[in-house]
């Protein structure tokens, strides 16, 4: 039952991290605000990187974990 669970969890990770590398892709081709996308895409990532910067040590470690979250070990 937790397999199952920890699976929807990964594959729904997946394909956020997917949509959100789409966004980001179609706001540089496309330039500003994507009408679809809904949001400044890329500028909410550069807003989310400044604040961990702004953080210094704690927002390097927020960074790292976040990294090792959504990295695989293949």
């Amino acid at each position: 039952m937790l397999d199952k669970i920890l699976n929807g969890v990964r594959g729904a990770t997946e394909v956020s991290i997917t949509l959100i590398t789409l966004a980001v892709v179609l706001q540089i081709i496309f330039g500003g605000t994507v009408p679809f996308l809904g949001g400044d895409v890329v500028g909410t990532l550069v807003a989310l990187i400044h604040t961990l910067g702004d953080a210094g040590l704690v927002g390097l470690i927020a960074a790292v974990l976040l990294w090792k979250l959504f990295t695989k070990d293949d």
